[in-house]
């Protein structure tokens, strides 16, 4: 059976009865339909597969960049299976200026919409014009444009209505030339003369100082996502914890950081088996080397149960967990 570990950045030992890669639409359709039973994965940074797979684990390496120019901005046509990180380097490098913010963000550029990915004040939804997928019942060609594809806090159309209906092929991204810096978020308001290239570096340099790299050490970046609550619920938190930090983001809602509600539980450093909960982020939970489903299952649970014990605010899993036969809730 093939083994996943070197495909997913948590690195646990798990397998798969198949592993193939396509590299465009057509053979994405084949291949689907040759296994019916199958999980679509680009660089793994988001999956964690806890225990072995039974169906077939197809890899997207659909690859390209084209460019054109318009009067007020530029349009870049992506293939799913490219680098993210190597897409925001490329366009910096370019002058093609917006996505300075999202920098070192692991994971491909096809599962960018799914999760909406985000960081530092910015989600790439921002910049997304339309995505391009394969309907898998189908076999046509489907563009969703950015309202269809109903972006939300690390969600999607893409995670919900369709979920394992659909295979993303290029993500098409516009990026207005009159584009304003987007500093008001962390230590980016610290700069202060912010231009593309030192929000790229800042951004850089915060999150090599913060996250580990799963190259050296097996995580899935937040493993939570950071939890939204109402403006009262929240004013009744801050009367008992006057120190929470929190974002303000509009329609009576506030966000609070899951990492501050983990830390005040004092998971830091704790260790399930070989899970370790992060020392300088308890945001990340790691593999020390030879953890396993089950450990990452239990340091998930107990961490959920203890912030919601303490504060009453539930936190929902970020990274998505891969079981025996598909998708696992917690």
């Amino acid at each position: 059976m093939p083994v996943l570990r070197n495909h997913h950045t948590f690195s646990l030992n798990a397998h798969c009865q198949e592993l193939e890669v396509f590299q465009d639409a057509s053979s994405a359709v084949s291949l689907c339909d040759r296994y019916p039973h199958h999980y679509l994965l680009g660089e793994g940074s988001n999956t964690v597969f806890i225990e072995d797979y039974s169906g077939a684990v197809l890899l997207n390496h659909i690859k390209g960049l084209e460019v054109s120019e318009s009067h007020a901005a530029f349009h870049l046509r992506v293939g799913a299976g490219e680098n993210w990180h190597r897409l925001v380097t490329t366009a910096l490098e370019q002058g093609w200026h917006g996505m300075e913010n999202l920098a070192l963000i692991p994971g491909s550029v096809g599962a960018s919409p799914i999760q909406n990915i985000g960081a530092y004040g910015l989600e790439v939804g921002t910049f997304i014009e339309t995505v391009e997928m394969v309907d898998r019942a189908s076999g046509n060609v489907v563009i969703l444009s950015h309202d269809e594809c109903c972006f939300g806090y690390r969600d999607s159309v893409f995670k919900q209505e369709l979920l394992g209906k659909v295979i993303i092929t290029h993500v098409n991204f516009v990026l207005p030339k009159n584009y304003q810096l987007n500093t008001s978020y962390g230590e980016l308001s610290t700069l202060s003369d912010p231009t593309p290239h030192t929000i790229f570096e800042k951004v850089i340099s915060v999150r090599s100082s913060k996250l580990p790299n799963p190259d050296k050490l097996g995580n899935a970046g937040s493993f939570f996502k950071n939890p939204v609550i109402d403006v009262a619920r929240f004013n009744t938190l801050k009367e008992e914890n006057p120190e929470i930090p929190f974002y303000n983001i509009g329609g009576n809602q506030v966000k609070i950081p899951a990492a501050w509600l983990i830390d005040q539980c004092e998971f830091k450093g704790k260790q399930t088996g070989d899970v370790r909960c992060h020392p300088t982020q308890p945001l990340v939970l790691t593999n020390l080397g030879n953890a396993t489903g089950k450990d990452v299952i239990k340091m998930a649970q107990d961490i959920m149960a203890a912030v919601e014990s303490r504060f009453g605010v539930p936190l929902e899993p970020e990274v998505r967990l891969l079981g025996k036969e598909g998708l696992v809730t917690l």
